[in-house]
């Protein structure tokens, strides 16, 4: 998302940077151009498949990190606008540091409540010290911003509810551009699945997706020998799953380290079901970015979320997808099955969500919006 917008702003006639960490740095930092974009990196720790408390930490030095690795990118390159993207939470001082120092405003565009997500899952228990800690970084995340977008009306309403904070809120919904790319039947082939329906998971393979909510559909579908599922990415319950294959002998499931931006494009144009899951104990409302390419390769969206969360109302009032609420097995069971079995259903759903792309999720209409700051 956050690269399909930097090009739509050099589309625009902007000159656009990107402030991004890295593990694999051997210098403090390192520039590049991606697609007429500047992207400057600094050297971090990891922050993916890795322990709790040193994600923790490496993610609080991030804002640190940044600013002692590109001091002079930043004095000699002023930009307007500061858009930055939550998660994660620890942006906030770096935001602070940049506006006062090129006399910016700035964006923040908010798709993730943590810590809420951890305390309603149990992750993190309520008045703790840890949750003392990471609320602290929250609140200097939103005191950055001068205006908050979030991704639903729902969320709006929830956060300006909880958060107490005066900033201004706004709907910013999630955004994809509509360029779709062509299928080679490569990842089908390779991995003997040319005679499936391939239901397809993409993105982060965590606690706030509640994979096991696949794992029970993929068991619950061992009968149906067209039907194949495959989860690409990272997380926290990667090994979870890989365990869960092995224990339950699920030959219907295949798992993949992440890939590269094209060559998941590439799994999109060629797979035949957009998946995804939301935990079920979430009390936000979360619009996962994955539904965005799934939408742009006309794929149907099979759904499991939350009770409440009105990305069901989205989906389904558009005829874009099926969607249950997490905990519902019989339910999230009967649409994969009416995915699988009704092909003309199943193309007509996927014609539907990329009018659904169309109408309400481009990132032409989202660059205006945000651009409106200034």
């Amino acid at each position: 998302m956050m690269h399909e917008l930097a090009c739509e702003f050099v589309a625009q006639g902007h000159e656009v940077s990107v402030i991004t960490p890295s593990s694999q740095l051997e210098e403090a930092c390192e520039l590049s151009i991606l697609d007429g974009v500047n992207v400057w990196r600094f050297k971090s720790g990891e922050i993916k498949n890795v322990g709790k408390i040193k994600r923790t930490i490496n993610e609080t030095l991030l804002s640190h990190r940044a600013w002692c690795a590109l001091p002079p990118r930043f004095k000699h390159n002023r930009h307007d606008l500061i858009i930055y993207y939550s998660p994660t939470i620890f942006w906030g001082p770096l935001v602070r540091r940049l506006k006062k120092l090129w006399g910016a405003r700035s964006y923040l565009v908010l798709r993730d409540f943590f810590p809420q997500w951890a305390l309603d899952q149990g992750l993190i228990r309520e008045g703790s010290m840890i949750e003392k800690y990471f609320r602290f970084f929250e609140k200097k995340n939103y005191a950055s911003a001068d205006i908050i977008g979030l991704m639903s009306q729902k969320n709006l309403e929830w956060f300006r509810a909880t958060s107490h904070t005066n900033k201004p809120l706004e709907v910013l919904y999630n955004w994809a551009a509509n360029t779709p790319v062509q299928a080679k039947s490569a990842y089908k082939e390779q991995l003997g699945l040319t005679e499936k329906i391939v239901y397809f998971y993409g993105g982060n393979i965590g606690y706030a997706q509640d994979m096991m909510n696949i794992i029970r559909l993929a068991e619950n579908m061992r009968g149906e020998e067209k039907a194949h599922f495959v989860l690409v990415g990272a997380g926290d319950e990667v090994e979870l799953v890989r365990e869960a294959i092995t224990q339950e002998r699920l030959d219907n499931l295949t798992l993949l380290p992440p890939v590269s931006q094209d060559a998941y494009k590439q799994m999109l144009a060629e797979f035949d079901i957009g998946l995804f899951t939301l935990h079920k104990d979430h009390t936000t409302h979360n619009f996962p970015g994955k539904l965005l390419g799934y939408m742009v390769q006309e794929l149907p969206i099979l759904g499991s979320i939350n009770a409440g969360n009105d990305l069901k109302l989205i989906v389904e009032d558009a005829g874009a997808g099926l969607v249950s609420v997490n905990g519902d097995d019989e339910a999230f069971l009967a649409n994969a099955l009416k995915l699988l079995h009704d092909e003309e259903c199943r193309m007509q759903i996927g014609r539907n969500a990329h009018q659904l792309l169309n109408d309400t999720f481009s990132v032409e209409a989202v660059a205006k919006q945000i651009l409106k700051i200034y």
